[in-house]
């Protein structure tokens, strides 16, 4: 790990007080404190990924905006950001690494470049321990585990085996839930991780690729098999009672239907299938749901009445994000992002 000291003054301007004519106080935000994230994956095996950044009144887009602080790229491929406090952990997977920022002005802080192999997600359950999910070799389906970082010194402490395919993870009452997509093979685990121990796992649908919770209960949207695989699955929405640990509810979707991106509002869930955005009330689950947006998107993210999706177009050129009024399934705003959008984070 080494420390970062530089500082990009043309870009970015620093959190810090003036004095206003009555010598009071007043508090000038930092550049990126308010306003939505974007992490663009970038090209796949070459070249960088990148974030953008919109400003939450929409007046603003910067891209690049590691770069532009740091004077350096992210790296191949910028996979997911997670949140502590001040800092972002921004997870770079085919280099290997995190990243780690002031999530307000983007000033480089540390960097975790050993103990990791391609990693994918980063969570903290409370206290000093962040969790790293990692796939190692892709093909191996026996060296996949977390990686466990004390975030006082940003250091890999230890590391705890876990199933193939671990990926995306929500954290509940302490505990982090694991879904294991499977890589590049299929699963349908969850594992339930309490300090470094595995718990238990869960048995889900096949392919479990997003996750949220809401209330007591853990819903899991499952893509199943794809059709390549010659063992095609229906895609499934799973419910799990977090006061068990147990499987309270499968809805199933057809064979040749594969839902991805999960994301909540509300009562509400939503999730993309076949080109369509899904509306499900989670009082009264049928599925597939209602179809309120028409839409091949990369990821979904619902906040405050709004839906915030990623297109990725032909995966080699810039992106966008579309913004939808959920009031009534509207486009509202749209921005152009990098070279494949697969994050949606606010600031």
């Amino acid at each position: 790990m080494k420390k970062i000291v530089f500082f990009a003054l043309t870009i970015i301007f620093f959190v810090s007080c003036s004095k206003d004519d009555n010598n009071q106080e007043e508090y000038v935000p930092a550049a990126f404190e308010k306003g939505i994230l974007v992490t663009n994956e970038g090209p796949f095996n070459n070249g960088s990924g990148n974030i953008t950044f919109i400003s939450e009144d929409y007046s603003t887009v910067t891209q690049n905006v590691f770069r532009n602080v740091n004077g350096y790229s992210l790296g191949n491929i910028v996979q997911s950001m997670g949140f502590v406090d001040n800092n972002a952990y921004i997870v770079v997977s085919n280099s290997q690494k995190i990243e780690i920022v002031n999530r307000y002005t983007f000033q480089s802080l540390d960097s975790i470049t050993t103990g990791l192999d391609n990693p994918r997600y980063f969570v903290t359950a409370g206290g000093n321990k962040g969790y790293v999910s990692n796939w190692g070799d892709p093909n191996d389906y026996a060296d996949d585990y977390l990686a466990v970082v004390d975030l006082r010194t940003n250091e890999i402490t230890s590391t705890i085996p876990v199933p193939f395919g671990p990926e995306r993870m929500v954290v509940y009452n302490n505990k982090v839930y694991v879904a294991h997509q499977g890589a590049y093979g299929q699963n349908n685990l969850i594992s339930v991780i309490s300090g470094t121990t595995v718990e238990s796992t869960i048995t889900v649908g096949d392919v479990p690729n997003s996750m949220v919770v809401s209330g007591n209960s853990l819903y899991v949207l499952c893509g199943g098999k794809p059709s390549y695989t010659g063992t095609e699955t229906a895609g499934s929405l799973v419910k799990v009672d977090l006061s068990t640990g147990q499987v309270s509810q499968t809805y199933a979707l057809g064979t040749t239907q594969h839902p991805t991106s999960l994301t909540i509002d509300g009562v509400n869930l939503f999730y993309s299938l076949d080109g369509k955005v899904y509306k499900v009330n989670t009082t009264s689950i049928t599925m597939p749901g209602i179809d309120i947006i028409s839409g091949n998107f990369y990821t979904l993210q619902a906040k405050d009445g709004k839906l915030y999706a990623t297109d990725a177009k032909d995966f080699a050129s810039k992106g966008s994000l579309i913004i939808y009024e959920l009031s009534t399934n509207q486009e509202i705003q749209s921005f152009e992002t990098g070279i494949v959008p697969g994050g949606i984070y606010f600031n």
